[in-house]
């Protein structure tokens, strides 16, 4: 009798925990930076180079404050003289979306889901979301 109740709560567990996701997602919506600050620009710096690994990236100071997506492009490996190493990069930019949850400032990489809350920034939702 007990392992016929297990597959069933499993079931339950996994349809209320994605109902959770969803609730949680449903109040989210695309955000911009209000004021970038060097602190701010920073944070977001650091926050990206982390999800990518570690990968250093150099961000413009007006990132997120116009778009609520981020696109970070691979560097690409070049010669002394500027030219590229390896002819065509074939990987694809990584994207990124900032969103409002509640007063957070959430930045969410895509392709992993995984999210991170900015302590630095100050963001309003996006006009027309």
């Amino acid at each position: 009798m007990m392992s016929r109740a297990r597959p069933y709560a499993s079931v339950a567990l996994g349809a209320l925990a994605s109902a959770a996701c969803s609730l949680s997602q449903a109040n989210e919506r695309p955000a911009l930076i209000t004021s970038a600050t060097a602190s701010s620009r920073a944070e977001l710096a650091a926050v990206v180079s982390a999800a990518l690994n570690g990968a250093p990236v150099r961000l413009a100071d007006d990132s997120l404050t116009r778009d609520s997506a981020l696109i970070v492009d691979r560097v690409q490996p070049r010669d002394a003289a500027g030219l590229p190493l390896d002819g065509r990069t074939l990987g694809k930019p990584e994207r990124f979306l900032l969103v409002t949850h509640g007063t957070d400032c959430v930045l969410i990489h895509e392709s992993t889901g995984k999210r991170h809350v900015l302590r630095s920034a100050r963001c309003q939702p996006a006009t027309g979301s």
